[in-house]
């Protein structure tokens, strides 16, 4: 089990209060207005090791996440993040999806990518397709006509289960939407039709785990 500490730190001059990690070479002075600080108090972070096999131990079925033709080498850290945390086995980066030896990726990974099995694929078609034939059910997550509202009654754990996410700009290939065998929308509240890809994924996850 990993410890690391962190000092609560107050600014003497403009007051602004933040974490640091204890003996950090720029702890003393603060970050804003590089006034004098005082500890408030420290705080232990402790990190366990864990491990888990990359198939679901209870059911033995896999949960995969596609990532077709997302930009944002950020988003793609993120969803590798949530993605390992909500427990899902595999992550398939596909088109110009950025791998994981990208350093924006990896600034938001957090070494998840280190933690749950990724490949990279060019054509996700012809991916999807193959899963298909091997019995797999596909899923995505997009705003169409033929979309249904994501429920807790439908669950990713019963038989090997696929989640496609598309481009933030063009969304999912119409070919992928074609291959589906459920197409799910996160109903919207507010001004704002859309949520950011690595968000909306979070959610979609946490419904459907």
């Amino acid at each position: 089990m990993s410890q690391f500490i962190f000092e609560i730190r107050l600014c003497l001059s403009c007051g602004l209060r933040y974490p640091v990690e204890k003996n950090h070479q720029y702890s003393v002075r603060c970050p804003h207005c590089l006034g004098e600080t005082k500890i408030i108090s420290e705080k232990i972070i402790h990190e366990e090791e864990k491990t888990r096999s990359k198939i679901n131990k209870e059911n033995k079925f896999v949960r995969a996440v596609l990532l077709d033709n997302i930009r944002s080498a950020f988003n793609v850290g993120s969803i590798l993040r949530s993605a390992d945390g909500l427990g899902f086995d595999q992550v398939y980066l596909c088109g110009i999806t950025p791998k994981p030896d990208n350093e924006a990726v990896q600034k938001t990974s957090l070494g998840a990518q280190d933690s749950i099995q990724w490949s990279y694929h060019k054509n996700a078609v012809e991916l999807v397709e193959s899963l298909k034939v091997a019995g797999w059910k596909v899923f995505a997550l997009e705003e169409d006509k033929k979309a249904i509202e994501i429920s807790k009654q439908i669950l990713l754990n019963t038989e090997n289960c696929l989640l496609i996410l598309g481009s933030e700009i063009t969304g999912v290939d119409n070919e992928l939407l074609n291959l589906c065998d459920k197409i799910f929308y996160i109903p919207m509240q507010g001004e704002k039709r859309s949520l950011n890809v690595a968000i909306a994924f979070s959610i979609a996850a946490f419904v459907l785990n």
